[in-house]
């Protein structure tokens, strides 16, 4: 029976919030916990319906998944690495046909700028792994370097931002690593980092210069011979390491020369494109005083810098301070604060009280507002996700665990206090607190892109506004002191990226 060893380490690292990522940033599976997320959506669960239907013996190792967070403890690495070299090991000693990661794509410890890539070098390192086929999966927004191609047989990244294919993305990896198997050609990998980077804002698929390189990929992906898979990376801005940024790669059984070519090609899309990828923001206080109520569905304040799925802490408070200031009926915002949640276990539903909140995880932020608010309801904070497709499901799965929480108002403002930050991209993180989202009339989304597919259906209108936060859409405000240079569009560039 074909022996196939999964493992993985998933982590987006914001190397401007100032905070530090421990152990206890991840959550992790061993052993048969890793093959028993078969049917939750995941990552993983893509990988293992491949492997089920391809009558493979799963051998699993060990996974570590965390979210979007400040700068990785090297230590954390280390002993991801000592759990899984001796399970990789014993792998190998029982005879092993290939190897699947799961991966996210944009890890950065404090000693290590690129640790896929040193992953890949330790395994290719132990002996009996040297030659092994090598194939991953990893999310849209990851640093994909030279390193990583030269080392993996073949890459995998997601297609849509929103990320709506986690499981389709593995399912397509791992469909690769068959092929490997099936033929015995081990195709190239060739990496291209072009000299571009783009916020979370610019990396959205459904328009702008994604959707045009996305839509190219899959034409050349039918008409190039040999080309098995064409990967567009939009990468992370908030990674201060060289390869941050927008990077393509080919996966190809045809000519080098046709895959130069595909790479070429792509990187004129994008340079052509390289000031759409950069959106402007729309002013806050403009766009709250000028609010109409009355349109079908609430209007969307979209507030990047704050982006929870980037890395931000979720309690900023300027879009809470705008609607308050206009005093908007019907509006609602949700808000990281376990601390307000904690105190607000001293009431009782229906009793008020006066406390801080948001404006403590960011010195940009102006800080804490004090309110009297009256207690709605609390929970354990624990829902099932509406969306199987969601963003959420590829790394956490259908369960949810917002923490203690709790909804609070304040005059018209309904405010969803939670405990751990979540990403909004779930209309069940409102639904399950009781509140229909399609009845706020307005609602600050923390995010960038990734909100769109649950909100964009229901809203009447989405603003992108600017606010300060970690995830400032400005990246030539980033105090980079890592990143390649020349680089667009902190530099001005007088060559094309595909010199």
């Amino acid at each position: 029976m074909t022996r196939i060893f999964i493992a993985g380490i998933f982590h987006e690292t914001h190397s401007f919030s100032g905070d530090r990522t421990g152990l206890d940033g991840f959550v992790i599976h061993r052993g048969d916990q890793i093959t028993a997320r078969r049917g939750d959506a995941s990552q993983v669960d893509g990988f293992l319906s491949v492997a089920e239907r391809e009558g493979w013996e799963v051998l699993p190792g060990v996974i570590y998944t965390g979210g979007a967070s400040g700068t990785v403890d090297h230590a954390v690495f280390e002993q991801f690495w000592r759990e899984l070299k001796p399970m990789l090991q014993q792998a190998l000693a029982g005879g092993l046909d290939g190897i699947h990661l799961s991966l996210h794509g944009a890890m950065v410890t404090d000693a290590c700028d690129d640790p896929e890539g040193e992953l890949m070098a330790r395994i290719r390192a132990t002996p009996g792994a040297e030659a092994l086929p090598l194939y991953a999966v990893g999310d849209l927004h990851a640093t994909l370097t030279p390193r990583m191609g030269a080392l993996s047989d073949g890459m995998i990244f997601y297609q849509e931002c929103p990320h709506t294919d986690q499981f389709a993305s593995a399912v397509r990896a791992a469909a690769l690593l068959a092929r490997r198997l099936r033929t015995g050609i081990k195709p190239r990998h060739l990496v291209m980092v072009t000299p571009i980077v783009w916020p979370p804002t610019g990396t959205g698929t459904r328009d702008g210069p994604m959707r045009a390189l996305e839509d190219a990929a899959r034409r050349l992906e039918k008409e190039v011979p040999g080309m098995l898979a064409v990967n567009i990376v939009g990468g992370y801005a908030f990674s201060d390491v060289p390869n941050a940024g927008l990077s393509f790669s080919v996966i190809s059984e045809g000519s080098e020369a046709d895959a130069h070519a595909a790479l070429r090609e792509l990187a004129q899309i994008a340079w052509d494109m390289r000031a759409e990828g950069a959106p402007a923001e729309e002013n806050l206080e403009t766009v709250v005083r000028d609010f109409k109520p009355g349109g079908k569905g609430p209007v969307l304040l979209v507030e990047p810098a704050d982006n929870i799925g980037g890395g931000a802490p979720g309690d900023g408070t300027e879009v809470m301070r705008a609607l308050l200031k206009y005093d908007i009926d019907g509006a609602g915002v949700a808000i990281a604060d376990p601390e307000a949640v904690a105190a607000l276990q001293r009431i009782t539903i229906g009793q008020s009280m006066t406390l801080p909140i948001g404006g403590k995880g960011s010195p940009l932020d102006p800080g804490p507002v004090t309110l009297e608010v009256t207690l709605v309801s609390r929970s354990d904070g624990v829902f099932e996700l509406e969306d199987k497709n969601s963003h959420l499901v590829g790394s956490l799965g259908k369960i949810i665990n917002m923490g203690p929480t709790a909804v609070v108002k304040h005059r018209g403002l309904t405010i969803l206090l939670t405990s751990r930050k979540l990403p909004p991209f779930d209309l069940g993180q409102w639904r399950s607190q009781g509140i229909n989202p399609e009845e706020l009339s307005m609602v600050g989304i923390k995010a960038a892109v990734g909100h769109r597919a649950a909100w964009d259906p229901i809203a009447s209108a989405s603003h992108t506004v600017s606010t300060a936060g970690p995830c400032m859409s400005d990246v030539t405000r980033l105090p980079y002191t890592k990143l390649r240079r020349p680089v667009f569009p902190l530099d001005r560039l007088t060559r094309d990226a595909t010199a």
